[in-house]
Order: structure tokens, then sequence, then C-alpha cells
């Protein structure tokens, strides 16, 4: 019988580099006086990104959901948005500061991102993008919803606050759509403590979207349009400098973790992993498992309960759908008949503990506590089944 942890255990941890290198990186910033407004910390990690990510433009923010908002300011939506429900609120918050409506489309069952089979159904004259999200470092069908979008002359945006490094056949995620937004909250891969980024092909973005970023201040006698104070700070960029030495590392070990859960979790029936991909493919962000309540037994929730007894606070990420939200009631493409496999999917994603510093060993402890339920059930099943027999 597995036993319960002496400390908790959460979905994950944030990725910190060595505090003395950081220590120097501050001493740098107090030196300049400098602390925001485009500094040499916030230019210095803007090139190292660019050359990680393999882009040529980018422009750095705050945080993820002021980017992905300013993102679609710049480039001039209107009406309607097609989008997943299955997605963190700040995808389709960021469509509500616009006053852009979001039409949700079903999800994929295999990779729970946006079905791109069921995208062109939905597209009217008011429709103005697709604004995919690769779930969980999975990428969406970019090929074909590109197809699509070009089309019906559609911009396609992509929020892959879970897909940082990550590549499709080797192509860099962030080469598809017209934008992609990557997010660097501190349960990120790549973090700034808070912070985000825009990378996209236009060259003109650039400008407006400096603008945008800052107050739309042009300078200190003009402003050109009404934006938003959503500028990184040097404070971010220093420790974003320090925590991108340490990626690589991270990602070796996340994906060695990856491979315990994998080996101790095929054995039960009833379980599938959703973060297969390895290598240059995956951006190690989650590792994700969906449970099928009638092959395994239990249900997510008594899965999720159970391990929290044990002191182990996996996550039901998503929960709950965007498309639930309150103010969404009214809209044709938030009703329950339309979204069939998302609100399958929602009662049964959990997000396990996944970080670089999860001992091998409570990885093995965790898959034991998941393999204990199910052999139980499967004891009390088969108990049942005798005694209805005798």
């Amino acid at each position: 019988m597995a036993k319960a942890f002496e400390q908790p255990i959460y979905v994950t941890r944030p990725l910190l580099p060595n505090i003395d290198a950081v220590t120097d990186r501050m001493n740098a910033v107090w030196k300049s006086k400098q602390l925001t407004n485009f500094g040499a910390q916030h230019d210095e990690l803007s090139e190292k990104l660019k050359a990680y990510l393999e882009v040529d433009h980018m422009s750095m923010f705050s945080n993820g959901t002021l980017a992905l908002l300013l993102g679609l300011k710049a480039l001039k939506l209107t009406g309607e948005v097609i989008t997943t429900p299955f997605t963190f609120p700040a995808t389709v918050q960021a469509l509500d500061w616009n006053n852009l409506t979001p039409v949700f489309c079903d999800i994929d069952p295999v990779t729970f991102n946006m079905d791109a089979n069921k995208i062109e159904a939905l597209i009217t004259d008011k429709t103005s993008a697709i604004l995919g999200v690769h779930v969980f470092g999975n990428p969406c069908e970019v090929e074909k919803i590109q197809a699509i979008a070009d089309k019906y002359k559609l911009k396609v945006v992509y929020d892959a606050a879970h897909a940082f490094g990550a590549k499709v056949n080797g192509t860099p995620i962030s080469s598809f759509g017209d934008m992609t937004m990557f997010s660097f909250h501190a349960t990120k891969l790549f973090n700034t403590v808070e912070g985000g980024a825009l990378t996209y092909h236009d060259e003109a973005l650039d400008k407006q979207l400096g603008l945008l970023r800052n107050f739309g201040i042009v300078n200190t006698e003009e402003v050109a349009l009404s934006g938003l104070n959503a500028k990184m700070n040097e404070i971010q960029a220093g420790v974003g400098l320090e925590v991108l030495k340490v990626v690589e590392d991270e990602r070796d070990k996340r994906h060695k973790v990856k491979h315990v859960y994998e080996e101790n979790l095929a054995v039960i029936e009833g379980i599938r992993v959703l973060t297969t991909l390895e290598g240059e493919s995956s951006s190690y962000q989650y590792f994700v498992i969906e449970i099928d309540e009638e092959k395994f037994g239990l249900s997510r929730d008594m899965v999720h309960q159970e391990l929290q007894k044990h002191n182990v606070f996996a996550r039901k990420y998503f929960y709950p759908l965007c498309s639930d939200f309150e103010w969404y009631s009214d809209l044709a493409s938030a009703q329950p008949e339309n979204l069939p496999v998302a609100r399958k999917a929602v009662q049964q994603v959990l997000a396990m503990p996944y970080y670089g510093e999860l001992p091998i060993e409570s990885v093995h402890e965790i898959c034991d506590i998941i393999e204990d339920l199910y052999v139980k059930h499967i004891n009390l099943f088969q108990l049942q089944e005798m005694r209805e027999l005798g």
C-alpha cells in the first residue's frame, strides 16, 4: 500500500537559476540605474530568445496575457474568432478585451487541440481569424488550419504558452500562422517570473507592438495611439537570461521523469498519456494523462481526490471549459451539444506533477498510488462478481 508523502508534491515547480548568477545580473541593473523601458537586460534577452526560437521578429511583454491581447489588437481583428473551449481562460479573455466574439470549435479526441476538420463549418462573414492553442505542447494541425485560413483570407494566431522551443517536423512552432504567443510565467519551462512574447513574420508589427506595449508613446512629445503598459522590465529579463542557460538541462531531466511515468502507467488499463512527444518535437511542459472511468474503474475526480489524500496535488487542467463561463451561455457555439468531445475530455484529464527536480523515486511512488487504486477497484469488482455468482 503506497504511503502519503511527508511533504506536498505539486503539479509543477519553477525552474530557478543559480542565485549568484542572478545576483550578478541584478548588480548590473542597479549599476545601470535603469529598471525598465527596454534596457540592456531586455535587449540581450530579446536577441538570445530570437536565436533560441529561430525567429526574426519578436516583442517581449510583462506577461503572456497582455502579449496575446495586444497581438490581437495589432492585427486589427474584428467580429468573430474561431477558437477552442479547452484552454486556459487567458486565451478567450484576450478576445473579450478586444471586443471579439469567440466561436468555440470542438476538439480532436487524440491531441485535444481544436479539431481542424470542424473549423470550416464555423466560418461566417463575421470571422476574421482562427486562434489555435498548442494544448500541452501538442502542435495543432498547422498545415490544415493554414489552408483553411488562406481559402477564406483569415489571420491565424497561435497560443503557444505550452510549446516553448517545440518543433513540428524540425520546423520551429513559431513559424506557423501570422503570430505566436509564448508565456514566460513561473510555471513554464522557460520563465522570467512573469512575462511573455509574440513572434511574427510581418516586420511592420515591430513598430506597432512597440507602441501598444508602451502607452502608444512615440517620443517625449508624441502619443500615436491608445496603448497599455505591458513592457517587460529589467528584473524579469535578467532572471530570464539566467533561466535560459539551464533550460536544456531541465529538458533532459524532464525527459527522464517522463519515461518513468510512461513505463509505470503503461501497465494500467484506462490510462492514456497525452504528452507523448519527445526530443525537439516536445516542449516538456506538462505530463498529462487521460483517465477512462469505464476501463480504469474510477473517475478522474476520484483519482484526483485520492492523490490529494497522499499529498500529491495533480491538476484538473483545463477545468472548467471556457465555453461554460456564464458570459458565453448565449453563444450557439458554447452549447454542450456542439462540444461533445471537449465536454468528455474536461472530465478525464489530469496533469501530473512534472519538473526536473522531482525525484525519480517519487515518480515511482505516485504511479504506485494510481496502480493501487486500480488493483483495489479490480479486486472489489471481482469480489462483487463472486458474491453475485455465489
